[in-house]
């Protein structure tokens, strides 16, 4: 490896050349705490910026043992380094400073959630940080000069204030792990309770907007309470003894008036599979690690799907045990979302009645008169939303603030009021028992079986054209896959586009166990096994330090959404 002030010999000697010429400096070098590699130098100013890493032995930087001694601590400690490092460029960093990205220095972005990425690992040896950088041009012509200082200068400022312990607020970095995990000892305690979800008391569940998810300043909210008749305690490592609300298994509906907080409790518990940084309000909202949100979404691909339990007898005979379409309807979508996700072992659905499709949820009894149950293919959801329970284990929670005939298919229902959750439960039966729907049920004597399919490998062609592979993602909820879009528009618990660039990745990295004609579920299983053993660098062919963990359940779901899709039944 070459040393730092052989690193700035270099930049020196091609201070002015062609862009090109920054291609002889990529290579290791060895600094005074650190050691520098530059894995790959972009093409030109505009092209997507240099990859690099700096490599810091785990004793110079100081991290005590207890930092990392569980995979909660450790991915959680890998989080919090990220954050310091990202303020630390922006902080020091001078963008714009030429032609193109030059003056760029950044890592991935960090979001509300803590995540596994593979921006920063953390081993019992070292810290390594992967990073991106602009390489500083006039026009197409290398600014030395500028390199110099962003790579002898700015560099290490950046990493000298954030990869090591002295560095750090200590106070800030143990509550950051501890806060992690306490939230993976609550959510892996929800079995054993019998609960699918826990919000705590005190917790601040609304958001600065629908795209910013931010949480609003403590003083514009109202601090949640558990109602009287369901609050749970839970002693967790660090925290002591909590209190709070927790969500049994079965089905539970979230009822109350418009803006009073329904939809809101729904996206914390959402995204109450993630843990989330200090400050942000939900930190101790968790939820079955197996918990899905579905929606309707129109237009969809669906391939050999078994959607029976909820819609046959369609016209013309079209098969739906083997269900296909380029064009979903938003009730096709919604029972395809369902069974695909019970197909792959999903144990809690949560839905809301805004982004769902009217007549899968309900038919009610003038409607039921009118287009008989023989002209009617659907079956919907609330004649199906207790045999999912029953015959599989799945528990429902749902948003419904316009039907009432849920009450009797519900185990426990809340109101929300004013933001504030009340318990309803009796009420609701009360109500169910005096005031008769006079509808039929629909449903039949149980939910039905889903039928396991198998991927064949030969519809994924990640290629764009001939020896040039694509897997890129474009938007946070879009991955393109060689020539083919795939739409992810409706799995609303991805959270940001570094999640979406990984599941790209490990669709491709998922087709080595399709050659076996192995299910869907048992194909995403081995992936996430790798991941488990190997991280996220196991995915793309060379290393990528901005893609970020995922669940199995997302996975299946982007597979489902390419539009190339062939199974087997």
């Amino acid at each position: 490896m070459r040393s730092g002030p052989q690193l700035k010999a270099a930049l020196d000697r091609i201070d002015g050349k062609g862009y090109k010429a920054y291609k002889s400096i990529e290579g290791g070098y060895v600094f005074d705490r650190f050691e520098l590699f530059i894995d790959h130098v972009q093409g030109d100013p505009f092209a997507e910026p240099s990859r690099l890493r700096v490599r810091v032995t785990r004793t110079n930087a100081g991290f005590p043992d207890d930092t990392t001694r569980n995979a909660s601590r450790r991915i959680a400690l890998c989080d919090f380094l990220i954050r310091h490092f990202y303020a630390q460029c922006r902080r020091i960093a001078r963008p714009n400073r030429g032609s193109g990205k030059s003056g760029l220095i950044t890592i991935d972005t960090p979001v509300q959630e803590i995540l596994p990425r593979s921006a920063m690992t953390i081993t019992a040896n070292d810290v390594q940080t992967c990073f991106f950088m602009g390489l500083p041009a006039r026009g197409r012509r290398i600014a030395g000069r500028d390199a110099v200082r962003m790579l002898l200068d700015e560099l290490p400022r950046i990493v000298t204030g954030s990869l090591f312990m002295a560095a750090l607020d200590a106070e800030r970095l143990y509550r950051h792990i501890k806060i992690a995990e306490d939230a993976d000892f609550l959510r892996d305690a929800l079995p054993a309770m019998g609960l699918v979800a826990f919000v705590a008391d005190g917790a601040h569940l609304p958001r600065l907007s629908g795209i910013d998810a931010r949480p609003l300043p403590a003083g514009e909210t109202i601090a949640f309470k558990a109602p009287a008749g369901m609050q749970v305690q839970v002693t967790l490592p660090n925290s002591g003894t909590i209190q709070g609300l927790g969500v049994p298994e079965g089905v539970t509906l979230i009822v109350g008036g418009g803006y009073h907080g329904k939809s809101t409790l729904l996206n914390a518990l959402e995204l109450g599979v993630y843990n989330h940084v200090p400050g942000d309000g939900r930190e101790l909202v968790v939820s079955h690690p197996a918990a899905v949100k579905i929606r309707a979404y129109d237009g969809r691909s669906i391939a050999g799907t078994d959607i029976s339990p909820f819609i046959n007898n369609l016209p013309f005979g079209k098969d739906t045990q083997f269900f296909t379409t380029q064009n979903a309807s938003g009730s096709t979508s919604q029972a395809a979302s369902i069974s695909e996700m019970v197909e792959v072992g999903a144990k809690v659905l949560l839905l809301d009645e805004d982004t769902s499709a009217t007549n899968f949820m309900i038919r009610d009894h003038r409607m039921q008169r009118l287009v008989v149950k023989g002209q009617e293919p659907i079956t919907p959801y609330i004649d199906k939303v207790r045999q999912l329970y029953q015959d599989h284990g799945i528990s429902t929670i749902l948003v419904m603030g316009g039907s009432g005939d849920y009450f009797g298919t519900a185990d426990q229902v809340i109101r929300m009021s004013a933001y504030l959750p009340e318990d309803v439960t009796t009420e609701a039966r009360e109500i169910a028992a005096t005031i008769k729907t006079g509808r039929a049920d629909e449903g039949g004597a149980n939910f039905g079986s889903i039928r396991p399919r198998i991927p064949l490998v030969d519809s994924f062609d990640p290629y764009q054209r001939p020896g040039r592979m694509k897997i890129t993602a474009p938007r946070t909820l879009e991955i393109m896959f060689g020539r083919t879009p795939i739409d992810l528009g409706d799995l609303e618990q991805v959270v940001t586009i570094s999640q979406t660039r990984a599941i790209g990745h490990a669709i491709w990295h998922a087709t080595r166990y399709m050659r076996a004609g192995s299910s869907l579920k048992a194909v995403v299983d081995q992936v996430m096994q790798d991941l488990e053993r190997e991280g996220l660098d196991v995915l793309p062919p060379y290393r990528i330090g901005n893609l970020a963990g995922f669940r199995g359940l997302e996975l299946a779901a982007a597979i489902n959404r390419l539009r190339s899709l062939k199974v087997k039944g």
